[in-house]
């Protein structure tokens, strides 16, 4: 029904607001009255010792208490005073102290022992016997506070000690006749000493309290007792741990209670390392079958505690188990990987319970822990078995209808991808799937290490060029782009932010093209557009990082006019900000040389900007500024500094921005300009510079080989269309030539020299006219195929290890098809030479060949 705003239903509301107004307690306009505060009031004149212990004697609870959190200070500034006189006070008060000072205590003594203010000697003196006595309080949560010091007391008190102060009084503790919190705090306490003392006085003065307590009549204490078998067993070795240890835990782990039971599982996965081949096989292995059968059917309390150990517990196991075990092994961790999800066959709707909101977080704990151990039992199962035993659960954990279970798996992605090496490729659309998950919590985890996994999974292909690698990862470039737009409208900004930081991998991943065309202007749009500051400053590195890689000298002088006019020159004074910050990375990033040839001077254009905030994070990176120059080839752009810096300091009226002047030129005065030439105190720097201007170097000479192969390619192209032509004109008179060859072999010597002379001729201008203008780099390379064709050539017509006519002539006219057909020819004026030299040679052997022929 809508409101009714009429005159007589608002008198209603306030009435009925005035019937509350009644209800409510009467609120005090004061917090303290006069009195109370003449009570709190303490003499300012009086010590802070002397404070404590007024407060401590008289003061109020409040008042107490922060003399006790106060404690360490006291400690800091007057140890022995503080011992002397406000410790005993405080001993005194905590007898009758309430929970609050007593757990304040308990943190202040610990502060005191980590800060180590005073020896420990001096330290179990004078705090270890306020600690045991307060250690069994009545409230639970003061006892084990005060246990939480005590056990990092023992850490640090000497051998001794530990027996006269503490392990004496443990036999009286952990009788059956006291309470039940003292003997869970001997069972601690037990767990703690065991690391203190060699074996043979732990299996005297130990072992004997620990079989009781494994014996007591309370599961509360079997079950505190049984988890600190693991340190103890620790303590005494792998014989007194087979001989005691074992058999105990073998006792626990068919215990009636159920946490008991389960605390026996988890510390025999624990010290499986502890255990023989025998031990293993013989009495921890049925234990864990009849844990596993029961899972299922009696106490599915464990599932999630046996889904949590089953990666360690395969794997501690992996030597003894059969192939039967192994596969049974697999095929429960497969069912505990779907549990929840799918019902089994033959269940009908009368027959399906409805699962309790308990049992569903029960499964989705279980699947989780299976997400979790999921490397572990890739090493089980062995990565060359991952496709085809576990592919099918692998899939099934990164399409969990649970967040949790998913974002385990973004954790884990790149273990896995470790794990399967050359089989990487086998998980690809699991990244692609991942990255475009619904949730930001999985898209968060998974881009932590996505520069590593992008990099294992393109650089295990047979390709390395980019272009190959990127058709090996499908859909990844939508993928990453929908990640990164997901995270731009969401509110988790550090998401962004980190998700932009580590897409700085991309160039090494993907084509200089594709992350122009796809990421290039994004950032700069980030840049522009978005609100949060850091977001800004992730896009503005990237986007660097994205310039530095480009391949294209086009594309850089775009991007860089469109930061120097959208940036620097831009409307709002966030952009010029952002400007001076794109600055940074291209000083970071690039050589000096780029920064000074294309934004040192558009930097220096902000000194007359309008707005005080742009113009004094101008000053405070002008020294970075000028560090980029080189004397002498910026002179000019020196000068051209310290004239913005002139103009400056007259002109300036900001009070503000005049005090980062002074300061800066101060600065600029003291700073030593590199030259040219290599100078000791700044080798480093300028041999790092010297590397990021010859890779600069580099990308221009690759970007003009790159445009110098196209366009050769072109030529060749058009060249051999016309070869093809000119070859298949000159097929029907091949015939022709051959007969005629052979007639003026055998004919009179003349004849065979003009023979030989129309030939070569022809020969010749056919060569010419296939001849390419080359670059001078590759002037030596090509030369050698062609060499090769012409010399071939000649020696063919000198008939030299020929035997056939027919046969020598179809092999010269291939070989010199095939010369004409590669990217490069001879010029007209050396195939010329090469023919020259060859008639020489052939007019002086004329005679013998004609005889070889004629026979």
């Amino acid at each position: 029904s809508k409101m009714d705003f009429s005159h007589s239903s608002l008198f209603g509301y306030i009435e009925d607001l005035q019937e509350l107004t009644i209800i409510e307690r009467p609120v005090r306009r004061s917090l303290k009255t006069p009195e109370e505060i003449e009570r709190l009031t303490v003499d300012e004149e009086l010590s802070d010792i002397e404070r404590a212990v007024y407060l401590l004697s008289s003061g109020q609870d409040i008042q107490g208490t922060s003399v006790v959190a106060n404690l360490p200070v006291l400690m800091r500034q007057n140890p022995a005073e503080t011992l002397r006189r406000v410790l005993p006070k405080i001993r005194e008060v905590l007898h009758v102290a309430g929970v609050e000072m007593q757990l304040t205590a308990a943190v202040s003594f610990l502060t005191v022992l980590q800060e180590e203010s005073v020896s420990i000697h001096t330290y179990s003196h004078s705090f270890l016997h306020i600690i045991l006595q307060n250690l069994e309080h009545r409230d639970a949560g003061v006892s084990n506070a005060w246990l939480e010091t005590l056990l990092a007391v023992i850490e640090a008190l000497p051998k001794e000690t530990v027996r006269h102060e503490i392990l004496n009084s443990l036999v009286s503790k952990a009788q059956l006749s006291q309470t039940l919190q003292s003997r869970l705090v001997s069972c601690k306490i037990m767990g703690k000493v065991a690391n203190k003392f060699e074996a043979h006085t732990i299996k005297r003065e130990v072992l004997p309290l620990v079989k009781s307590l494994c014996q007591d009549v309370e599961y509360e204490v079997r079950t505190c007792m049984c988890r600190q078998l693991e340190p103890v067993a620790r303590g005494i070795g792998t014989e007194l741990t087979k001989t005691v240890v074992l058999p105990e835990l073998v006792e626990l782990a068919r215990d009636e209670g159920s946490s008991v039971r389960l605390a026996a599982f988890e510390t025999l996965v624990n010290l499986l390392d502890m255990f023989d081949a025998d031990d293993r096989s013989q009495t921890v292995l049925p234990l864990v079958k009849s844990f596993c059968e029961k899972s299922f059917k009696a106490d599915e309390s464990i599932l999630v505690s046996l889904s949590f150990h089953l990666g360690k517990l395969c794997n501690g196991l992996y030597g003894i188990f059969t192939p039967e075990q192994h596969l049974r092994f697999l095929e429960f961790y497969k069912k505990l990987s779907t549990l929840g999800l799918q019902q089994e066959n033959g269940d009908n709707d009368n027959q399906l319970h409805l699962q309790t909101l308990e049992q569903e977080k029960k499964y989705v704990s279980v699947r989780k822990n299976c997400a979790y151990n999921f490397p572990a039992m890739i090493v089980f199962v062995d990565p060359k078995n991952f496709h085809l035993e576990l592919y099918s659960i692998f899939f099934c954990l990164c399409h969990d209808p649970e967040v949790s279970v998913r974002y385990t798996m973004a954790i884990n992605f790149f273990e896995v991808a470790k794990l399967l090496n050359s089989d990487v490729y086998t998980i690809h659309k699991e990244l692609v799937t991942l990255l475009q998950d619904e949730s930001l919590e999985v898209l968060d985890a998974l881009v932590g290490h996505l520069p590593e996994i992008l990099e294992l999974m393109t650089n295990r292909g047979e390709n390395n060029g980019s272009e190959s690698k990127l058709l090996s990862i499908p859909d990844l470039i939508p993928a990453l782009t929908t990640a990164e737009q997901r995270a731009a409208t969401s509110l988790k900004w550090r998401t962004h932010e980190k998700l932009l930081q580590k897409y700085a991998c991309l160039p090494h991943i993907i084509s200089s093209d594709q992350i122009y065309y796809r990421f290039l202007h994004r950032m700069l749009t980030i840049i522009l557009t978005n609100n949060v500051l850091p977001v800004q400053k992730a896009a503005a590195r990237t986007l660097c990082v994205y310039l530095r890689y480009n391949r294209k000298q086009e594309q850089r002088h775009e991007v860089i006019q469109k930061l120097i006019e959208q940036l620097g020159q831009g409307k709002s004074y966030w952009n010029r900000l952002r400007f001076l910050d794109t600055c940074e990375f291209i000083m970071e990033l690039f050589s000096k040389s780029f920064f000074c040839k294309y934004f040192f001077l558009p930097v220096l254009e902000l000194t007359h900007d309008p707005v005080a905030n742009v113009r004094m994070k101008l000053c405070c990176l002008l020294p970075k500024v000028k560090s980029t120059l080189k004397i002498p080839t910026d002179k000019h752009l020196l000068q051209q500094l310290e004239l913005c810096i002139r103009k400056l300091l007259c002109q300036e009226k900001d009070k503000d921005v005049l005090s980062i002047v002074k300061r800066t030129v101060l600065e600029l005065d003291r700073m030593e300009i590199s030259v040219d030439a290599f100078q000791k105190r700044f080798y480093e720097n300028d041999l790092l510079d010297q590397e990021k201007e010859r890779q600069e170097h580099l990308l221009l000479e690759m970007e003009q080989l790159e445009k110098q192969k196209q366009k050769n390619e072109g030529r060749s192209t058009n060249i051999n269309d016309k070869i093809f032509e000119k070859k298949r004109r000159d097929s029907k008179t091949s015939s022709v030539l051959a007969k005629s060859i052979n007639l003026s072999i055998s004919g009179s010597s003349s004849g065979t020299s003009a023979g030989k002379e129309e030939k070569k001729s022809k020969l010749v201008r056919s060569q010419s006219f296939s001849t390419q203008v080359l670059h001078p780099k590759y002037s030596n390379i090509d030369k050698c195929p062609n060499r090769s064709s012409a010399i071939g050539y000649t020696s063919s017509v000198s008939g030299m290890g020929k035997s056939c006519m027919l046969s020598f002539c179809d092999d010269s006219f291939r070989t010199h098809s095939a010369g004409n057909s590669g990217n490069a020819a001879f010029p007209s004026s050396s195939s010329r030479n090469i023919f020259n030299s060859a008639d020489q040679k052939d007019n002086g052997n004329k005679e013998s060949q004609s005889r070889k022929m004629s026979m």
